[in-house]
């Protein structure tokens, strides 16, 4: 099963995340996800466990929980939704 993290603060990595949700069960995947152009973090995350019950415990216990003053937000992660296509920018208008 797969969490989304949110409020992350900025200076945690994929490393310090799976850390952070390491002791709830075994981890198959940790991902911050970043600003494809700056590189910095943009505050959420992605964690996967190997079990769901594992899972369900971590969000459990640790929605709403400080970590370094930000109350993380943490739940079931929810498949993406697709988007309307982008309106092309490159055209002149005169």
């Amino acid at each position: 099963m797969k969490i989304y993290i949110g409020n992350l603060p900025f200076k945690i990595d994929n490393e310090a995340l799976k850390n952070l949700f390491s002791s709830y069960g075994e981890i198959e995947e940790a991902v911050v996800i970043s600003d494809k152009f700056s590189g910095r973090s943009k505050g959420f995350g992605f964690v996967t466990f190997k079990e769901d019950a594992d899972a369900k415990k971590a969000i459990a216990e640790m929605n709403g929980k400080k970590v370094e003053e930000r109350e993380l937000k943490v739940n079931e992660a929810k498949p993406m939704e697709e988007r309307a296509p982008r309106r092309e920018f490159n055209r002149r208008r005169f």
